[in-house]
């Protein structure tokens, strides 16, 4: 059996920025322990695989190293990227059925723009673990899916040395802690880092589903809906978001890194 796959690097438009995820797409469903396996081989934070069901309609998993997401913006960007541009679709939008429910994406001009549920935060308090394992202590301690501690500074984000050793004795299946402050330039309005202990990457490089608490957050705490988001990780990628009631859009940049074929 063959099975096509490519490489994408989501949320930038330079090779080796962003974030890459493996796509495959697929005719019919193989087991889960076959796609689990092939994630492990790929070794990337994810990787996705889509079956068409209808005209422009698809049903969408995402899997890391370790085990099926509930949620990945960077590999449904890069899956609607390779639908669009790489196996000849017409497509203006996309829709996957996915374990979030629909989630759908446009081809804005040069950008993809995610449609995704509003994940807001509640205050909350940090593990011992945790704090343990950051060498700079948030000023505020949020949580949704991940938690999300908040800083005063964009220096202070960049200067965050994480010690994996400790935070690797804590599973927070399926999230991890986002780190957070406002940019310090006048056209960013914040900036995150987003870390995944016992995860295979354990610093995701552009966390698409960490802006579904990000937005609603930062939105309510600068009075703003539209926002240009930056995750400083050492690839980098830019966010340009927007809340919209209960849902967070998410625009967007991909190219292709890489064509082949799996032989199982």
């Amino acid at each position: 059996m063959r099975i096509n796959i490519y490489q994408i690097d989501a949320f930038t438009d330079q090779l080796f920025g962003g974030n890459p995820a493996a796509v495959c797409p697929l005719v019919n469903w193989l087991d889960d322990e076959i796609l689990q396996n092939i994630a492990i081989e790929n070794n990337l934070a994810e990787t996705a695989f889509f079956v068409q069901s209808s005209e422009n309609r698809f049903h969408l998993r995402w899997f890391t190293p370790e085990f099926e997401m509930d949620l990945c913006g960077h590999a449904t960007l890069a899956s609607a990227f390779v639908i669009i541009e790489e196996l000849g679709n017409k497509y203006n939008e996309v829709l996957f059925d996915t374990q979030s429910g629909l989630l759908t994406v446009k081809k804005v001009g040069d950008y993809y723009e995610l449609d995704f549920p509003s994940r807001p935060p509640k205050k909350s308090s940090l593990p011992k673990i945790i704090s343990d394992g950051l060498n700079i202590q948030p000023k505020e301690i949020w949580k949704a899916r991940d938690y999300l501690l908040v800083y005063d500074t964009e220096d202070d984000i960049e200067s965050i040395k994480p010690n994996i050793a400790i935070l690797n004795q804590i599973n927070i299946d399926p999230g991890g802690i986002i780190v957070t402050a406002k940019g310090k330039s006048e056209n960013v309005d914040f900036v995150s880092r987003f870390f995944t202990p016992q995860a295979t990457v354990f610093e995701d490089p552009v966390t698409g589903s960490a802006h579904c608490t990000l937005v609603p957050f930062w939105a309510d705490r600068i009075n703003k809906t539209e926002l240009r988001a930056l995750q400083i990780s050492k690839r980098g990628g830019e966010l340009l978001c927007q809340l919209n009631k209960d849902r967070v859009l998410i625009k967007g940049k991909a190219v292709k890194y890489l064509e082949g074929t799996i032989e199982l």
